[in-house]
């Protein structure tokens, strides 16, 4: 088939002469941007195909769809989070391709199993509607000259680990862990912290909390040690979303839990740190590591008047061609066992702390049902809340489980 190449589940049919829209997500990668809008349009040309690319700033993407599916004026394809492709599954708006993705799976080595588990769709949409193309999450960044100095070569395998370096490395001004415990998207990083000890939102029916149980207990209680050994710098009970990155960027902290956003930021803005930070998942429990990951997705509406053009151009945009350029310069982890083996996942410390967040990652809200209820719970910072109780009201853990559990119930019983 003109202009493709590799393996393909079957001779996609293109019609020279027709159209198809594109929306693509917005990063803050200028370059990434325009390579995506580039590799659409060339792929359109090859294929006499006329495309319209629109780039959608990722904030906005859920009040544009929701516009457009109230027109009836849907793109063919576009770019979306998983938690959007999940709502819209539900609806039955999407193609389902479960063949276009056996055969990217197949052509590239298989995918990540923890990328193949969070994003499969068929219970709620009886097939696959959302092909992955980049993952996000939050690493564990490490000051690797702070470290070293103190005897630490590797990165902390445990939260137990996370600590012990943390404490001796701790020398006010700096402070050796920026992790936040305020109701900040950052904050809930604590979420799984907490169910690395076992500890669980809810059963396994996704509709009854399970807050308080001895594994929380004892997640707490590693909470309080951190606590009083005084690791944590002022303030970050009530940082703001930028709390950990000021702190971080301003050299008051020798850990955080962010996105790789943190160090671009560095490379411009600090030279010296951002070569002296590496990248790694986040550490371990007593029941293994719980590092969700954040898929990005490709969907087809069943509107389009494209589709098979706009299956084709998502197998295309697969391509290691592509693919190995766009992850130069987008700070997203591999989707395809493949790509694992490409240039900036081999030697960039952000992309490859991406690669190890993908290899060891979990699913969203996994062990926990990762549904409405849960985004609720998520949404109101029930787990910072119960450590603020901690460690700034001094509750004994008994009350500060049982208030998150009641709040957590009455959450969930929204959704039965």
């Amino acid at each position: 088939m003109k202009g493709l190449s590799g393996a393909f589940a079957a001779p996609y049919v293109l019609q020279k002469g027709s159209k198809l829209t594109f929306w693509g997500g917005l990063i803050f990668s200028d370059k990434a941007n325009k390579l995506l809008q580039e590799a659409v349009k060339t792929w359109g040309d090859q294929n006499g195909i006329t495309t319209e690319v629109v780039m959608i700033n990722q904030n906005e993407t859920v009040q544009k769809v929701s516009a457009a599916i109230a027109s009836n004026t849907m793109p063919d394809a576009l770019d979306m989070s998983l938690d959007l492709l999940m709502v819209l599954s539900k609806q039955g708006v999407f193609l389902l391709l479960d063949d276009v993705y056996d055969s990217i799976g197949k052509a590239h080595g298989g995918w990540f199993a923890p990328v193949a588990a969070a994003t499969d769709t068929s219970k709620v949409a009886g097939g696959r509607t959302g092909i992955p193309f980049g993952v996000s999450g939050n690493l564990l960044l490490r000051r690797t000259d702070l470290l070293k100095s103190a005897g630490f070569e590797n990165p902390p395998a445990t939260w137990q680990e996370l600590v012990q370096q943390a404490a001796v490395v701790t020398k006010p001004p700096v402070f050796g862990l920026g992790l936040a415990f305020s109701n900040v998207g950052d904050g809930n990083v604590q979420i799984s912290a907490l169910q690395s000890f076992g500890g669980r939102i809810a059963d396994d029916t996704g509709t009854k909390a399970t807050i308080k149980s001895n594994e929380t207990r004892e997640y707490l209680r590693w909470v309080k040690d951190a606590w009083d050994k005084k690791v944590f710098p002022p303030g970050n009970t009530t940082w703001d979303g930028a709390g950990d990155n000021q702190a971080y960027l301003a050299g008051q902290t020798a850990f955080i839990a962010n996105t790789g956003s943190v160090g671009i930021a560095a490379k411009t803005q600090d030279p010296e740190l951002y070569k002296d930070t590496a990248y790694s998942s986040l550490p371990a429990g007593p029941k293994g590591v719980i590092s969700p990951i954040q898929p990005q997705v490709r969907a087809v509406f069943k509107s389009s008047k494209n589709p098979e053009a706009a299956k084709a151009l998502i197998e295309h945009l697969a391509q290691p061609a592509f693919m190995n350029a766009y992850f130069d310069a987008a700070i997203y982890g591999p989707v395809l066992q493949d790509q694992s083996k490409f240039r900036g996942f081999t030697q960039d410390s952000i992309l490859s702390g991406l690669l190890d967040l993908v290899q060891k990652g979990t699913a969203p809200g996994y062990p926990d049902v990762y549904n409405a209820a849960y985004a609720d719970m998520w949404n109101n910072f029930v787990v910072p809340k119960m450590i603020q109780r901690i460690v700034i009201d001094n509750w004994d853990f008994e009350r500060a489980m049982d208030e998150a559990q009641a709040q957590t119930q009455a959450i969930y019983d929204k959704y039965k």
